[in-house]
Parts: C-alpha cells; sequence; structure tokens
C-alpha cells in the first residue's frame, strides 16, 4: 500500500485576489481587504503589491495608510470568499478526490495515488500553481506524509534549505534510472513571483520540519512566544525535548502538534459533504403546449419533489421551473413561498398561478422543477388532547396565513408584503418597526405604553400658541382655531442622547392628550428647545 501524501494549498491573497478578478484596474497599485475586529480595523488580505510594501493582515488600517497613501481598501464579505473558497474545492477536485476546505484562505487534497496522473509530485503542485495563477490567484504547496506537515511547508517552506545537487552526483545515478527520467512529462514552468513547491520525501518529515519554525506546528501565539523566551524557536529544538515537561508547562495542544505533524497521531482530511440537491424533471415523447398538460405534468412532478424534501426533513422556499422548447430554447419560472413547505397541496396551486407566463412556442419536450431554496421542517409534537387541539387549530390558522402570503406574494412580491413588530425605543415614532412578513413570525405581545397613544401618528406640525410650557388657553392648528376642553398631561419624553435624530433637536418634549370644544382629541407636545427654537406643535389624532 502506498504512503499516505497529503497537498497543503495556501492562498495567501484569497480574498484581495478575489475582488481583483473583477476589477483588474485595482491591480495597478495595493489593494487590501479591510474587516472590523473590535472598535478597530484591520486588514484581512492584501494584494502582491500591497504584500511587497510591507503590508500584511492583522495590520491595524490607520498604519496602512500611513505606509501607503495609495492603498486602495474594500470591505470584507466573509460569505462571498467562503462561497469562492467553496468553488476553489470543487476546482481541486480535478487534482484529488479528496478535497477538504480550510478556511479562509487554504485547500487540504489527499493525492495518494494521484500523482503519477500528472508526471510526479513536483509536476502536480507546479500544475496546481499555474492553473490557480491562470485564474489570478496565488498559490504556494506544501507537499508531506501528514497534513500538519504539508500545512507547515506550504506556509514556511522558505526556511527549508534547498538542496544542492552536484554533477557527480547526477553521474552516480543508475543509467535505468536516468532514461526513466527522460520519459516523463516535462514539469510545467512557474508564473512570475511563484514560490516553488516544497515537498518533504516520504518518510522525512523529521527532516523536513526540522528547521521551521515553531509557529508551523499551528500553535496559538501565546505558546509560540513562550517557547521562544526559552529559547526554542525551531521545531528541531522541540524534537529532542522529553515530551512530559513541554506537556505541564505549554499544555497538551503542543505535543498533540508536534504528533500529527511528524504522523504519531493520526490527522483525517473529511472533505466538505455537497448539498443536497432537489430536483425532478419529466421528458415527454411528444411536445406539450396546453395548460392542461402541464398541469398533469406538475402533478406528477411536484409529489415527487415534495418526498425527496420530505425524506430529508426539509421544505422548500424558493421553486424554480425550467422547460425547454423542442427548438433548443428554454425559459424559467420561480416562485417562493411565506413559509417553508414540503406539502403538494400549496406547492402545485403556486406553480399553476405562474403557468400563464409561459410560452410553448412550437412544444415543451422537457420539464425540470428544482427547489433552489430550503429550510429545516421540525416535526411537531404534541401531549394530551386539549392541547393538541389547541396546536391544531394555531397551526390551520398560520398555514392558512402562510397561504395568503404566498398567493399574494406570487403577484406582488414576497417583499411587498409587511408586518409591524415592537420596537424597543421610547421614542413615539420609533416603537414600531416594518419586517416583511416572509421572513419575520408574528409579534407576540405588545408593551403597553405608559399613555394611550393616537391612532394617527403623523410628522409634528407648528401650533400656534404662547411659548410658554402652560397648556394654552387657546390656540391655531391647521387654518383653524381650537381650545381646550379636557386635557392629560403633560408627558415628558427626552431624545436619545446617544443618537442625532434631525426630528428631536428640538429638546425634551411635554405631551398631552387635549379634547378640545369642537371634540377633536388631538396630541400636543410643548418643546422645550435645544439646537432649533421651543414652541407648540401637534402630531396626532386619537380615536
Amino acid at each position: 500500500m502506498p504512503a499516505r501524501r497529503i497537498l497543503s494549498a495556501w492562498f495567501p491573497h484569497l480574498g484581495a485576489e478575489r475582488l481583483l478578478r473583477h476589477r483588474p484596474d485595482l491591480a495597478e497599485g495595493p489593494f487590501a481587504v479591510a474587516d472590523e475586529r473590535g472598535q478597530a480595523q484591520v486588514l484581512s488580505s492584501v494584494s502582491p503589491r500591497a504584500a511587497r510594501l510591507g503590508l500584511y493582515p492583522g495590520q491595524p488600517l490607520r498604519d496602512a495608510h500611513a505606509i501607503s497613501a495609495q492603498l486602495v481598501t474594500h470591505a470584507r464579505q466573509p460569505r462571498a470568499e467562503a462561497g469562492f473558497l467553496t468553488a476553489l474545492a470543487r476546482w481541486a477536485e480535478g487534482f484529488s478526490p479528496w478535497v477538504a476546505p480550510q478556511p479562509p484562505d487554504a485547500l487540504m487534497l489527499d493525492i495518494t495515488g494521484c500523482a503519477h496522473l500528472f508526471g510526479g509530485e513536483e509536476a502536480m503542485a507546479q500544475t496546481l500553481t499555474q492553473q490557480a495563477a491562470d485564474l489570478g490567484l496565488t498559490a504556494r504547496c506544501g507537499l508531506a506524509d501528514t497534513p500538519g506537515a504539508a500545512w507547515a511547508l506550504a506556509r514556511y517552506g522558505d526556511a527549508t534549505p534547498h538542496a544542492q545537487r552536484t554533477g557527480d552526483a547526477i553521474d552516480q545515478e543508475a543509467r535505468a534510472t536516468r532514461s526513466r527520467a527522460a520519459k516523463r512529462r516535462a514539469a510545467p514552468s512557474l508564473p512570475n513571483g511563484a514560490a516553488a513547491p516544497r515537498i518533504a520525501p516520504p518518510g522525512q518529515a523529521h527532516s523536513a520540519l526540522a528547521p521551521l519554525p515553531v509557529a508551523a506546528l499551528r500553535l496559538p501565539p501565546e505558546i509560540t512566544q513562550g517557547l521562544a523566551r526559552l529559547g526554542l524557536r525551531c521545531i528541531g529544538d522541540l524534537l529532542g525535548q522529553p515530551r512530559a515537561p513541554l506537556a505541564r508547562r505549554f499544555g497538551p495542544d503542543l505535543t498533540l502538534r508536534l504528533d500529527q505533524a511528524m504522523g504519531a497521531v493520526p490527522e483525517p482530511i473529511s472533505p466538505a459533504k455537497p448539498p443536497p440537491r432537489f430536483a425532478v424533471r419529466l421528458t415527454f415523447p411528444d411536445p406539450i403546449g396546453l395548460r392542461d398538460d402541464l398541469l398533469a405534468a406538475l402533478d406528477r412532478m411536484v409529489p415527487r419533489l415534495c418526498q425527496g424534501l420530505r425524506d430529508k426533513g426539509q421544505g422548500a422556499r424558493h421553486l424554480r421551473l425550467d422547460l425547454t422548447r423542442c427548438d433548443g430554447t428554454g425559459q424559467s419560472l420561480t416562485a417562493g413561498l411565506a413559509s417553508a413547505s414540503h406539502s403538494p397541496d400549496q406547492i402545485t396551486p403556486l406553480l399553476a398561478m405562474k403557468l400563464d407566463q409561459i410560452d410553448a412556442g412550437f412544444g415543451i419536450d422537457l420539464l425540470r422543477l428544482e427547489a433552489t431554496g430550503v429550510e429545516p421542517i421540525h416535526a411537531r409534537q404534541t401531549s394530551g388532547h386539549a392541547e393538541a387541539a389547541a396546536r391544531a387549530r394555531q397551526h390551520d390558522n398560520a398555514t392558512a396565513i402562510d397561504d395568503l402570503m404566498t398567493r399574494i406574494g406570487a403577484r406582488v412580491g414576497l417583499d411587498q408584503i409587511t408586518r409591524q413588530h415592537p420596537a424597543d425605543s421610547h421614542i413615539p415614532e420609533k416603537t414600531t418597526k416594518t419586517m416583511a412578513a416572509a421572513w419575520s413570525s408574528p409579534a407576540g405581545d405588545w408593551p403597553a405604553p405608559p399613555r394611550p397613544r393616537p391612532l394617527l401618528i403623523w410628522r409634528p406640525e407648528p401650533v400656534l400658541a404662547p411659548d410658554r410650557p402652560a397648556l394654552p388657553e387657546q390656540f391655531r392648528w391647521r387654518g383653524q382655531t381650537h381650545a381646550p376642553a379636557q386635557a392629560t398631561g403633560p408627558e415628558r419624553i427626552a431624545p436619545e442622547w446617544w443618537l442625532d435624530d434631525p426630528n428631536w433637536r428640538s429638546g425634551t418634549r411635554d405631551y398631552w392628550h387635549v379634547i378640545t370644544t369642537t371634540g377633536a382629541r388631538l396630541w400636543l407636545f410643548y418643546a422645550h428647545g435645544g439646537a432649533l427654537s421651543s414652541g407648540w406643535f401637534c402630531q396626532g389624532r386619537f380615536a
């Protein structure tokens, strides 16, 4: 059985080069990706040009601008970077079927038995580096018997002394060996600026890792600093030390990482499991185009799709129906549900509403239905007849509302259907927030305000009255004169001091519930003044 061989592909500028692929003009100068850590902004990835100027990941953004005034930065997008690394893992499956992403910027490949397909391990690593350069990415490869050793060589392999081979050594090789080497596939040349792959021959991880710094063991910074204070700066310095004192002083992580790098402790490589796909297709012996034929096709496809979702405990939130016409053209329809569902009774009517948008042309040969967005659906468990009946009624009501939102959303869009939720604020106009009904649950019990609030609230309108805090005996509003017949108040509300709200620059307000002699129930307040002048205003009307 061949020895296990692991290749670590590290992309040191992945975050920056991902964006430079879409904006090549930014590569002319230093470029970096900035991220927020606590209260500071730091660089999470830098371009090769920025790295040559001395910029590095983890550097404060203000220090980076002090080094290079021409530095251009872009906000980090963690989800986009994770998706790009997943795409790179699929690309790397061309070299080995056993690929494991290592967020945020590396891949680990088990290439046991695969290197001969590329002309050897060195040629395989160089091919990977060249293909990555063709994609606009910088790759550094390390190859060894263990994942820990490969990881160390990819990142710290420059510390490995280069073996020099003299002409006498070459002449002493067997003639048969030289003849076989001549027939091997020539390794591709490396792109400009790319580092040569660092390869530890089988069984020689000890000699390959010995000159590397202890940081190559994937140790936390505090352990690395503690070892440096003791004069243990290279992995070779650790290999000759007794294990028990090291474990007592620095914990078991040090000896574990050391044993993993040397192969004494196994370290499996777990490739990313491909996400499940929920799709069904239906082909026809003769082209169809009538609505009844399409409905019959949906009646066959939707139950199969729902059964696949039900088996995995998932429900569809987004659906796409692709059709292929007999002339080779196609059309796609999309639909969204207000809540995840794997019920054909909910999905089929939704798709039936979209059939009027289909242009059958000369006939449809193929239909494909896919759940492009899914969410888990958890089984409900009830106990007791009364509780079960109550929950069943609640579930039926919620299902009916979701069905209604789904049908309306199919015509106007799910984002156009909103609901109100309580907000944590004492400012009257900020006590509610608007949320998309399809992506939020119904609000629970609303907190009771300290005083009744009006049915209608608008922006404050000026009221002509004496400029003093006492409730006026007469005031003029909207061209009419009013006199209070009954009043309740005042209720003092102060603006939020941590926010600069332009609507509250008039300072603290005293609110009054005023019933005028004409029967109008108004919500008046007196602004005590701040950045703006004081005075009386009307902001709402009670029912």
